[in-house]
């Protein structure tokens, strides 16, 4: 098998995007997956081959690292799913404790379908943008859930995979900032112009952060990362 090589979670948002940066710094092969699950808009995808085509200009190394890119359908998941992600709804927050935007069962079934696709690819270590730093309580992306589910994926396959989340421990300023310290400020330009975090399919609202509607919990989220981020450069 080859120990140098991952196969990233990339979505077309923020964390997703940083997360293929990193891959590409560290592993000699990187291949990326998407899933399209019924969300409620494509804006996200849609943002996929402009910012892996962006990200193979970038360095040459990272050029010659980039491989394929795959795309899972997962229809029954949205159609399971009574969520503001997969339907017309408005994002609040449930009587769980949980924003309406928690997709159950969503990461689970994302890294499921990764490991088979790397198996065949020969490939053993899965990257994520997942995060409890900064996040809104989703219980698939806390680290003792992914670490538990990546050895339940390794005793299912007899096959030692890893999951690794570079995210996982630092706030949405650090991860502006990793940006910035993986490809500098053309990578922060390409994120801010080219990748889609907005719960909502906006992409006609430009602000300093991004595209989006400005007031989703997701566009918060990356808006106020990106001000601390700001402030912390100027201090």
């Amino acid at each position: 098998m080859n120990g140098d090589a991952a196969l990233v979670l990339f979505s077309g948002g923020q964390d997703s995007t940083v997360c293929l940066a990193w891959a590409l710094e560290r592993y000699a092969r990187v291949e990326t997956v998407g899933f399209s699950y019924g969300q409620r808009h494509a804006a996200e995808l849609g943002q996929r081959d402009k910012l892996r085509a962006g990200l193979a200009n970038l360095k040459p190394e990272w050029h010659q690292r980039l491989g394929h890119d795959h795309m899972l359908e997962l229809p029954e998941l949205g159609r399971l799913s009574d969520t503001a992600l997969t339907r017309d709804a408005e994002i609040v927050m449930t009587e769980t404790g949980l924003p309406s935007t928690f997709v159950p069962g969503r990461n689970l079934l994302f890294f499921t379908y990764a490991a088979a696709l790397a198996y065949r690819r020969g490939m053993r270590t899965l990257v994520g943008g997942m995060c409890e730093t900064d996040f809104s309580g989703y219980p698939d992306c806390r680290n003792d859930t992914l670490q538990t589910l990546a050895k339940a994926i390794s005793l299912g396959t007899d096959a030692d995979f890893i999951i690794e989340t570079p995210l996982m421990w630092i706030d949405k300023a650090g991860t502006w900032a990793l940006a910035a310290e993986l490809g500098g400020a053309a990578l922060v330009e390409l994120i801010v112009e080219d990748s889609h975090t907005c719960y909502l399919d906006v992409r006609s609202r430009r602000h300093d952060w991004g595209y989006g509607c400005g007031h989703c919990p997701a566009c918060a989220l990356r808006a106020k990362g990106w001000e601390k981020w700001q402030a912390a450069k100027k201090s």
